[in-house]
């Protein structure tokens, strides 16, 4: 393919660690070495407060939105499904971070908002609703992202059908410990209280 420099891109800027930016300079700390030591938006909420985790999450968001884009304006969908792809892959396994970052749920979130922007809301609402019901929010990411798959395949057929398998494949692995830790009783809930 002659446009894979566009998905290196795409990659490059997944590895923009909003996290580790926000950490660095609200707190100068390495999140990854505070709370659950995940690079994520969750992590950054619980350790630094309400205000650095929003940040975080819209840097994240945004690096998902941004390599759509690139990959729409260089190849068209099929592409930019690559190139989002290829940030949420990026976001999770950064080499500029020693493929140590976030989950991608932040991610995920802005490479859907601008593939398919029904399907994401209906995504986010059912996400947020077990979010505010039960208090995890791995629970609340796992049982969204599943739903993914599905959806897109009725928004717009078997081959988003895919697409959504390989995101929700990937979220669900990099949740495997959370998932450990619900089906034992010993995830944490969000706190009710911000600072």
């Amino acid at each position: 393919m002659q446009q894979w420099w566009v998905i290196l891109l795409a990659y490059l800027i997944g590895n923009f660690a909003t996290s580790f930016i926000v950490g660095k300079l609200g707190a100068n700390i390495d999140i990854r070495n505070h709370g659950s030591g995940n690079a994520g938006s969750t992590n950054v909420f619980r350790t630094l407060g309400l205000k650095a985790g929003i940040i975080t999450f819209l840097g994240d968001s945004l690096k998902g939105v941004a390599a759509v884009f690139l990959g729409r304006h260089f190849g068209g969908e099929q592409l930019a499904l690559l190139t989002g792809l290829a940030a949420i892959i990026g976001h999770n396994w950064p080499a500029l971070l020693k493929f140590k970052g976030g989950k991608g749920i932040a991610t995920t979130i802005g490479v859907m908002v601008v593939i398919q922007p029904l399907a994401s809301a209906i995504v986010i609402l059912f996400g947020s609703i077990i979010l505010f019901r039960y208090r995890y929010v791995s629970l609340a990411s796992v049982t969204a992202i599943s739903l993914l798959p599905v959806i897109l395949y009725f928004f717009e057929g078997t081959h988003y059908l895919f697409f959504g398998l390989v995101l929700a494949g990937m979220a669900i692995y990099r949740h495997r410990e959370n998932i450990q830790r619900l089906m034992k009783g010993t995830e944490r809930k969000i706190s009710k209280k911000s600072r």
